[in-house]
């Protein structure tokens, strides 16, 4: 899979390590940057990320900051893209599962690094419960 990754300098370490472990499992990972701790502004390497998910470039993308709020923010305000803030495992699977996120924005300051590779992994093999949600839309077509 081709998965873009990009951080301010607050989830820096994170997207290191993240890509690393991409990379390990056979994916294709493109880094938006940053490419240090030194202080960025988010945006710019955040919105790159979600342009390349929402024109196909990027099967999925991860975001990341120091809460992963504002990164999760700037993400969906791109057209396409369904980003899902995720501080655990369970609010990736879900995000993947019933709203079929195709990107993740993770807080470094939020969780331990071996917790974000978890969710990193669980949102990757989790499937979308299209099905599910089929029938929903059908019941509120019908109100």
């Amino acid at each position: 899979m081709k998965i873009g990754i990009g951080s301010d300098h607050a989830g820096f370490e994170y997207k290191e390590a993240i890509k690393k472990h991409l990379s390990e499992a056979g994916h294709e990972v493109v880094d938006f940057g940053t490419h240090s701790t030194e202080p960025v502004d988010y945006p710019l390497f955040i919105r790159p990320v979600a342009l390349a998910v929402a024109a196909g470039v990027c099967e999925r993308g991860i975001v990341l900051g120091g809460s992963g709020n504002g990164e999760a923010m700037v993400a969906n305000r791109v057209r396409g893209v369904r980003c899902a803030l995720c501080w655990n495992v369970e609010s990736a699977r879900l995000g993947r599962a019933h709203n079929d996120a195709n990107v993740i924005s993770l807080g470094e300051r939020m969780m331990t690094q071996a917790g974000a590779l978890e969710i990193v992994d669980t949102w990757l093999k989790t499937p979308f419960e299209a099905g599910r949600h089929i029938r929903r839309i059908e019941m509120i077509d019908t109100l």
